[in-house]
């Protein structure tokens, strides 16, 4: 596994995982929040919105360096099996890249593996509702992490997986990269409600009548990682 490893296959997972629709949903919901307690300061949009994303990208990177020990374990205990392993996780990114673009032909709210449940969602907005500064939003990002776990964490065990190899330490830089790419999509949705050139409604218009379409991204970037791994390519 180690051979293979290579930046592009991380950058390809954090950029499905990226375009996920609920990572920027959630995103959304905080800026109307804040907007909604303070609607005169804008500084203090963009500050709760940076404040949100560090929180985001921590408590990503602590599951990050968790998934690698763990796989690092299992790979130890398994050491003559690692290529089963290994073309597990090629089947596995598959198989979320075609549940992602499954819901670009038949798209469903709440779907299994690439949305967060229908269930959930209450309870992240009640969550959310109770963010009125840039602390505030700092400290609820980590448990909004928990909600986000059921629609991202597919593409992050797999980076996570590959790195396991590596060890924590040198891991850390890759995880740092991945969550860095991973959130780049919600710092951009933050510059354009504070600089004005779109309102927090009018980025969460465009997420529902582009949501096919992002699914679509990811699910197709989702299986080239995996039929690379599976081939050996790349």
């Amino acid at each position: 596994m180690q051979e293979t490893l290579d930046l592009g296959r991380i950058v390809v997972l954090a950029l499905a995982d990226s375009v996920n629709p609920c990572a920027i949903a959630i995103l959304t919901m905080v800026l109307l929040t804040v907007l909604t307690s303070d609607p005169t300061k804008k500084k203090k949009v963009l500050l709760s919105g940076l404040a949100f994303i560090s929180s985001i990208m921590i408590g990503y990177l602590f599951y990050g360096i968790v998934i690698v020990q763990l796989f690092k374990t299992i790979g130890e205990f398994i050491s003559h099996y690692s290529i089963y392993l290994y073309n597990g996780l090629a089947i596995f990114a598959m198989l979320m890249g075609g549940l992602q673009i499954k819901d670009f032909f038949l798209y469903k709210k709440g779907s299994f593996g690439t949305e967060m449940p229908l269930w959930m969602r209450p309870k992240a907005k009640k969550v959310i509702n109770n963010i009125t500064s840039p602390r505030g939003a700092f400290i609820i990002g980590f448990l909004v992490t928990v909600f986000l776990l059921p629609c991202t964490i597919g593409p992050y065990i797999i980076a996570s997986a590959l790195l396991s190899p590596l060890g924590i330490l040198q891991s850390i830089p890759w995880l740092i990269l991945y969550n860095f790419i991973f959130v780049i999509p919600m710092f951009i949705i933050v510059l354009i409600v504070y600089y004005g050139i779109k309102k927090v409604d009018e980025v969460s218009g465009w997420k529902e009548k582009n949501i096919k379409i992002l699914h679509l991204i990811a699910g197709i970037l989702l299986f080239l990682v995996g039929f690379s791994l599976l081939i050996g390519f790349i």
